[in-house]
């Protein structure tokens, strides 16, 4: 019998509270430049700048944050979920992947 996904993803390195993200530099610089743009966005808006221009830059925020999670999944998908289905529980794992990918969709 397949031990539960949760703990099996515990035993695979994954599904745990904390989790060491591949590439993390990279998703820290990523995440630190994002936080500069949407300051500078509440910064356009407090300024009175014009709209096309404040959404223009919501919308590369939103491109970025974007790039960001695709980022994570591929690294999810490659790590946590290919060693699920390894262990024989790729089915729960799948699912998982897939509501997290219909919450970022919406």
């Amino acid at each position: 019998m397949a031990l539960p996904i949760e703990e099996q993803a515990l035993q695979a390195g994954c599904h745990e509270k904390k989790v060491v993200q591949p590439g993390k530099k990279q998703l820290i610089h990523r995440l630190n430049r994002i936080a500069g743009q949407i300051k500078g966005v509440t910064q356009m808006v407090e300024s009175d700048r014009y709209c096309i221009d404040i959404l223009t830059q919501v919308s590369a925020v939103q491109s970025a944050l974007n790039a960001v999670a695709l980022r994570m999944i591929e690294d999810h998908t490659q790590g946590c979920v290919q060693k699920a289905i390894r262990m024989g529980n790729g089915d729960e794992a799948i699912t998982e992947l897939m509501e997290v990918l219909k919450k970022l969709n919406r």
